[in-house]
């Protein structure tokens, strides 16, 4: 079922998605100060092309405070915005029976996409053990 849904996922909007997070990657990586961002946006863009099955989790060991405050500006900067749009999106996909689990799985990206830094991607079989 994860894999219909994965597939379904990408063709109504995923990839798209992923795509904008590996631009705003680039920029950032481009941009030398902001290279941590960067590297988050790609986690994302993997994370967003392929959202079912899938679960974020807080690093080992937790944020630091150099994430925390990076995440911080990220918030203020861009993140805000991202997860608007995330909602925003979500609205539009959950008007379908069809799109109500990629409306849910939209919401599952606000958390990181505000907050990028200290987290990680796990298969979510992993986060439940």
């Amino acid at each position: 079922m994860k894999t219909i849904l994965n597939i379904i996922w990408l063709v109504f909007g995923g990839l798209w998605l992923a795509l904008g997070y590996v631009l705003a990657g680039l920029v950032c990586c481009a941009l030398i100060l902001t290279i941590p961002w960067g590297i988050a946006s790609f986690r994302i863009a993997g994370y967003a092309l392929w959202p079912f099955g899938r679960t974020v989790v807080d690093k080992p060991g937790g944020p630091g405070m150099a994430s925390t405050l990076g995440n911080v500006v990220w918030i203020l900067v861009a993140g805000i915005w991202i997860a608007i749009g995330h909602v925003a999106t979500a609205v539009a996909m959950a008007i379908t029976i069809i799109g109500i689990p990629l409306a849910i799985a939209n919401l599952k990206l606000i958390p990181v996409s505000l907050m990028p830094l200290g987290k990680q991607i796990v298969p979510t079989d992993w986060a439940r053990a």
